[in-house]
């Protein structure tokens, strides 16, 4: 427990000066000095970027995932690693400046049970290792020999995940071959996902265990800076179409009420084409009073190059993540020009 709240208030203090410097959503538009910053054509060597990179501020490995269960019930799936630096490098021992944040949780139609873990880096107790590929915090873990076939699991007081990934098809690179545009004033990460992964395995819940099947997207991105200081937070959506496409689409929402978005058209055999700047559209239809906060959890999102004009639901619409950083997470339904599955993930509506 000393270890813990030794730590929580080591993370803490570091937030509270983010926050006072009111740089963008949960400090990610704050000053990168000395930190490494993401440049255009990047050049990617696998599997050692599967790993951490320290010099780099902000980084995750984002695992969401749709399934269903014997009777056909949907549910949402999310396993996060989160790596900040308090400074660009690492050592061995409690003065490691690398801070890593678990967050874990499953979705029911009914249901959305959340935990969270944190670790200093330097002690064994969190961390990336590209070959064999291992992520994990605490007994949380998401490893396998490659990135291509993986076993996840993590548990919380109320529900627990144990699932086996593997990847149906290639890794998909965003932006400009993973160099990701976030902002008019060019701030950027690097950016690619793998979102081809089936997914099998057992859920444990209040009620008993359930087996499930599904398909998961991983998501790996890191920067120093990739938010400008005046964008308020995001709305993104990961969408797997019936026809084996699917779509990555953000925006951004800035101060002035303006937004800058972006996204990724990709093909059922792997093939991507970027979407610059305005031509992802996402529209709220429909907002929920989660706990007092006004959250959008129905929209309408459109491609007109793509021919896609689709609402895109909540399965749960309370699935809100009471964390460190709050935000919303969870499962969706697509329809209209095309039917399908995804998740949406909303942040900056506190």
């Amino acid at each position: 427990m000393r270890v813990r709240t030794a730590l929580l208030a080591a993370l803490f203090a570091v937030g509270s000066a983010i926050t006072a410097s009111a740089q963008g959503f949960a400090g990610m538009g704050s000053d990168a000095e000395g930190f490494a910053v993401p440049a255009p054509d990047p050049e990617f060597t696998f599997p050692t970027d599967h790993g951490a990179h320290p010099d780099y501020r902000i980084e995750w490995w984002y695992l969401t995932a749709n399934m269903t269960g014997p009777d056909g019930t949907p549910y949402g799936l999310q396993w996060t690693l989160f790596r900040s630096a308090l400074a660009p490098y690492t050592t061995e021992g409690w003065t490691n400046p690398q801070i890593w944040l678990g967050h874990a949780a499953v979705t029911t139609p009914d249901a959305h049970y959340t935990s969270e873990r944190l670790a200093r880096g330097g002690t064994g107790q969190a961390g990336v290792t590209p070959a064999p590929f291992e992520a994990w915090i605490d007994e949380w873990h998401m490893r396998g020999e490659t990135l291509d076939a993986m076993t996840l699991r993590a548990s919380g007081q109320q529900f627990a995940y144990d699932v086996a990934l593997e990847a149906q098809g290639p890794l998909v690179f965003h932006g400009a071959n993973g160099y990701s545009v976030k902002s008019q004033q060019g701030q950027a990460s690097y950016y690619y996902s793998q979102p081809f992964f089936a997914l099998s395995g057992t859920l444990t819940l209040p009620e008993g265990d359930v087996p499930v099947t599904g398909t998961a997207w991983l998501d790996r991105e890191w920067s120093s800076q990739p938010l400008a200081s005046d964008q308020t937070g995001w709305d993104w959506f990961s969408l797997s179409f019936d026809t084996g496409d699917k779509l990555m689409g953000f925006r951004l929402r800035q101060a002035d009420g303006s937004y800058y978005t972006s996204g990724t058209w990709i093909t059922a055999q792997g093939g991507t084409t970027a979407l610059p700047d305005g031509s992802f559209d996402a529209t709220p239809l429909e907002i929920t009073d989660v706990g007092g906060r006004q959250v959008p959890t129905r929209w309408q999102v459109r491609v007109p190059d793509y021919g896609v004009e689709v609402t895109v639901g909540a399965i749960n619409p309370r699935a809100w993540m009471d964390m460190s950083i709050p935000y919303w997470e969870g499962p969706v339904r697509v329809s209209g020009s095309h039917g399908g599955i995804g998740y949406l993930e909303m942040t900056g509506y506190e």
